[in-house]
C-alpha cells in the first residue's frame, strides 16, 4: 500500500510499505478514505526528529471502511463506516471507566512514561503506524472506531477523530460561565473549532491570529478577532474589550508552534539538528518550548479566571511566571483529548443537517496522498490559505 512516512526534518514521502494485518484477537483493518493533516504533524515534520524513526507512517486523523476484524470483534463488520479515534484506548481499565482514555492504562507507554498510545505519533506514543495510508491496522477495535451513517461526505464526521472532540473538551475545559466570555489564541483548525462551540454555547469569543485567511473564516462564524499581526499588544487589546478585566477564560490552541520567542526558537533548531540519541535526553529533560502564546494567555485571562491549554508542548523545564499565576488566581487546565467521551454530545451536531458547527466550512484544500510533501510545506509555512488540508488515499 502507499503510505506517507518520515524521513527527517521536512522529508516527508509517500512510500510503497507492507499492507497491515490482524495480529491481535481485537484488531480491525479499515481501508482509508480520507485523513487529515494535523497541527501535531507538523511538530514532527520540524521538532520532535529525534523521536522518530525512518520510515515511521504518519497520521492520526482517519476515517475509512472496515475491510477485516478479528476474532474478538463483534460489533463491528466489513463494510461499516467508521471514524478512527487519534488515542487508542480499550475502554475498560481504571482510567477509561473515568472516562480519562488519553490515559488508558492497557496502552499507555510506560516505558517513556506517557498516556495512552497514539496513531502515528512517535516512540513518546508506541510508534503505532499512522492512518495517512491507504489501510490502518486499528488495535483495541471493540472500543475506539465510531460508526457513521453512509450518505453525508467524509467531511461531516472525520472530524470527529481529532479536531472536534480536541475543541469541545478545550472548551469544557476552560469552564467559561454562562454567557460569560473566551479568548481562543490560534486559529487553526483546534482554534476555529474551539471558538465555534463557545458560541453555539452562547460565549462571547474574542479570537486571536495573524494569518488573514484564519481570521477570515472566524469572521464568518460570528468570531470577533483580533489581528496579531497588528496589535502590539494583544493582552492589552483583550482588557480593552472587557471594561480592562480580560476574558474569563482562556483556549491556547497554539502550544509550541508560537511565534515571539527566538530564544526557544534558536533552541528548537539546534535540537532538531543534534543526533538522535543526544537530541531526545535534551529535549525530554529541558525548556524546548516558545512560549508566548501561553504567556499572552495568562496576562489576558482575568483574575481568577480558567486558562485550557489544548495546543501541544514538549518541554520539561519551560519556565512559566508562577509568581503572576499564584497572585491571579488563574486555574490552569490541559492533556490530550479523551476523545470518545465528546462523541455522544458531538454527534447530533455533525448529523444535523444545520451544520450548526461549521464542519463543512473546515477544509481548505483536499488532495491526493501522493501530494502530501507539498501539503505538508503549504500547510507549514500557512501558504495558499491552508487552514485544514485533507488527503484522499
Amino acid at each position: 500500500m502507499k503510505a506517507v512516512t518520515w524521513h527527517g526534518k521536512r522529508d516527508i514521502r509517500v512510500e510503497e510499505v507492507r499492507d497491515p494485518f490482524i495480529k491481535e484477537p481485537n484488531d480491525a483493518i479499515i481501508r482509508v478514505t480520507s485523513t487529515g493533516i494535523c497541527g501535531s504533524d507538523l511538530h514532527l515534520y520540524e521538532v520532535l526528529g529525534p523521536f522518530m524513526a525512518e520510515g515511521d507512517i504518519l497520521g492520526h486523523e482517519p476515517m475509512g471502511v472496515v475491510e477485516e476484524v478479528g476474532a474478538a470483534i463483534t460489533d463491528l463488520k466489513p463494510g461499516d463506516r467508521v471514524v478512527i479515534p487519534f488515542n487508542i484506548s480499550c475502554g475498560h481499565c481504571h482510567m477509561c471507566g473515568m472516562e480519562l482514555y488519553a490515559q488508558c492504562e492497557t496502552t499507555q507507554v510506560r516505558e517513556k512514561g506517557m498516556g495512552a498510545a497514539l496513531f502515528g505519533y512517535t516512540k513518546l506514543y508506541g510508534q503505532v503506524p499512522g492512518g495517512q495510508a491507504e489501510y490502518l491496522r486499528v488495535p483495541e477495535a471493540q472500543f475506539g472506531p465510531i460508526k457513521v451513517p453512509e450518505g453525508p461526505p467524509d467531511e461531516r464526521f472525520l472530524y470527529l477523530s481529532d479536531v472536534l472532540p480536541t475543541a469541545w473538551q478545550a472548551v469544557e475545559f476552560a469552564h467559561i460561565p454562562e454567557g460569560g466570555s473566551v479568548t481562543v489564541f490560534g486559529l487553526g483548525p483546534i482554534g476555529q473549532m474551539s471558538a465555534r462551540i463557545a458560541r453555539h454555547h452562547g460565549h462571547r469569543v474574542i479570537g486571536v491570529d495573524g494569518v488573514i485567511a484564519r481570521l477570515e473564516m472566524a469572521r464568518r462564524h460570528d468570531i470577533e478577532v483580533i489581528d496579531a499581526s497588528e496589535v502590539t499588544d494583544v493582552p492589552e487589546e483583550i482588557r480593552r474589550l472587557t471594561a480592562g478585566r480580560g476574558t474569563d477564560s482562556v483556549i491556547d490552541a497554539v502550544g509550541m508552534e508560537a511565534h515571539g520567542s527566538p530564544a526557544a526558537k534558536i533552541a528548537q533548531t539546534l535540537t532538531g539538528l543534534l543526533p538522535g540519541a543526544v537530541a531526545a535526553p535534551l529535549m525530554t529533560n529541558a525548556g524546548v518550548d516558545r512560549l508566548a502564546a501561553l504567556n499572552q494567555a495568562i496576562d489576558s485571562v482575568r483574575r481568577g479566571g480558567v486558562i485550557s491549554v489544548i495546543g501541544v508542548y514538549g518541554g520539561m523545564t519551560d519556565p512559566l511566571p508562577m509568581l503572576r499565576m499564584f497572585d491571579k488566581g488563574i486555574t490552569l487546565r490541559m492533556g490530550q483529548a479523551h476523545v470518545r467521551r465528546w462523541v455522544g454530545a458531538l454527534m447530533p451536531l455533525v448529523t444535523d443537517d444545520a451544520d450548526p458547527l461549521g464542519v463543512m466550512d473546515l477544509t481548505t484544500h483536499r488532495l491526493p496522498l501522493e501530494e502530501a510533501p507539498m501539503a505538508y510545506e503549504m500547510f507549514q509555512k500557512k501558504a495558499g490559505g491552508a487552514v485544514k488540508i485533507l488527503l484522499k488515499p
